[in-house]
């Protein structure tokens, strides 16, 4: 599969970067990247590839900026849901450009893309004395908001401020947002973050937030699993985030061991029946009286029926409540064989949003965000920083736009998953006990 790669410029990079001088000593010199540092795309080459030499630029920095950065204004803008790392990103940011190059003019745009219009509230200036101590606190000093906004309006709006470089942090939606932006803004650059706790974002090993998405549902998890054994026939269910994939409840569940059956959107279960999800739970309590469900909001969506589909500001669409759901199912089920069970019920989705990063996301939000300084002040747009196969990477937003990252049913993950929880294969026509490995 051959995919187009090349990032586009927003303006030539004919200034000597500041990092020249940052080191006297030769041996520590500034290790400049260069159009010929690459990745691959694919590291693992198959024959079943058309174009086995793919590569992404290697991110990192230049020799040469665009412009002289005493004379830049410099703008971020968070945008979407909460996230853990928000605020880690903006102070990587902050301190990225006053400290390796000098910046001195900074905007935090308020409320997301709302900010770039006339009716939004007006940026204000950000410091590293104004952002050295936000990463302390989950959310983002900037304020979010969902919904687009008109991208002509917007540029017109970042150019009354001078904007000659944009940071855009944000998920699927918030970065095709950002190629509308770069298309209509010359000599403007326009670097994504991938910024979404479902971790579902193309061409990124891993989105910033989700290593504690994980860490603390699987305390829950965990949580839930001392709720249900300590009752008798006792019943735990979480729900996690996850609207079109399952990642944190796939990863929550392995990092916890302690769940029993993992719903995720990208694979359907049945309901009823000896090969559905209620008839593995009747003989899971008869063997071991208790037991743990863990699902992803967007789950099970296919057992809703003739409900109009709501969208939120975004567009994405709404899912129906799968967690209240299976509550109504498993009690009703079990009252009417006469064997009715405990059951406990926990969501912890705004406690997931809301925290302060992890150390590895701490560290993650920082590397992202010099790596887009690093990108913007080389005359880059259009693109978003990326980690790749372990590396630090430029990826066009044409790409990231295409799609959602979604568990493969078939891949080695999902494979853990059901090893880990030892659940049947839970959809129709299964046989009974069937594995799904």
């Amino acid at each position: 599969m051959t995919i187009n790669t090349k990032v586009p410029v927003a303006a030539e990079a004919r200034f000597p970067s500041p990092l020249r001088f940052a080191g006297c000593d030769p041996t520590t010199a500034i290790r400049y990247r260069t159009e010929h540092d690459r990745v691959r795309v694919y590291p693992c080459i198959t024959q079943e590839l058309d174009d086995p030499e793919t590569v992404f630029e290697r991110a990192g920095p230049r020799e040469w900026i665009t412009d002289d950065p005493a004379n830049m204004t410099v703008a971020i803008v968070t945008c979407g849901g909460l996230c853990p790392g928000l605020n880690d990103v903006i102070r990587g940011l902050v301190m990225s450009l006053w400290h390796h190059y000098g910046v001195s003019r900074v905007l935090g745009i308020r409320y997301g893309y709302a900010g770039l219009t006339p009716a939004g509230l007006e940026p204000f200036e950000l410091t590293p004395d104004n952002v050295d101590e936000i990463h302390r606190d989950g959310g983002s000093v900037l304020g979010v908001s969902r919904g687009a906004q008109d991208v002509a309006v917007m540029a017109e709006r970042m150019r009354e401020f001078g904007i000659s470089k944009l940071f855009v942090i944000g998920g699927d939606g918030t970065q095709r947002g950002a190629l509308e932006l770069a298309g209509v803004l010359d000599g403007v650059s326009v670097i994504g973050i991938p910024k979404t706790v479902d971790n579902d974002i193309l061409w990124v090993d891993q989105t910033f937030g989700f290593d504690t998405a994980v860490d603390i549902a699987a305390r829950v998890i965990s949580d839930a699993h001392v709720e249900a054994r300590s009752t008798e026939r006792g019943v735990g269910i979480v729900k996690v985030m996850g609207r079109d994939s399952g990642f944190i409840a796939a990863c929550a569940a392995l990092a916890s061991l302690e769940a029993n059956v993992v719903l995720v959107p990208e694979v359907p279960f049945a309901m009823e029946g000896a090969d559905g999800l209620l008839g593995f739970l009747e003989q899971r309590l008869e063997r071991k009286d208790h037991a743990v469900i863990v699902v992803a909001e967007g789950a099970g969506q296919e057992h809703f029926h003739g409900l109009k589909v709501r969208r939120d500001a975004s567009g994405n669409k709404l899912h129906q409540d799968i967690g209240e759901l299976l509550c109504e199912r498993i009690e009703s089920h079990f009252n009417e064989i006469g064997k009715p069970v405990k059951l406990k019920y926990l969501d912890p989705g705004y406690s997931v949003r809301s925290a302060p990063a992890c150390g590895t996301d701490r560290i993650y939000c920082t590397r992202l965000a010099h790596a887009a300084v690093h990108a913007a002040m080389a005359g880059k747009t259009a693109m978003m920083v990326s980690r790749w196969s372990g590396h630090y990477v430029h990826v066009p937003l044409e790409l990231v736009t295409q799609g959602r990252r979604k568990i493969n049913p078939g891949g080695s993950l999902w494979r853990t998953v059901l090893e880990a929880t030892g659940q049947p294969c839970l959809a129709e026509g299964a046989r009974n006990g069937e594995s799904c490995r």
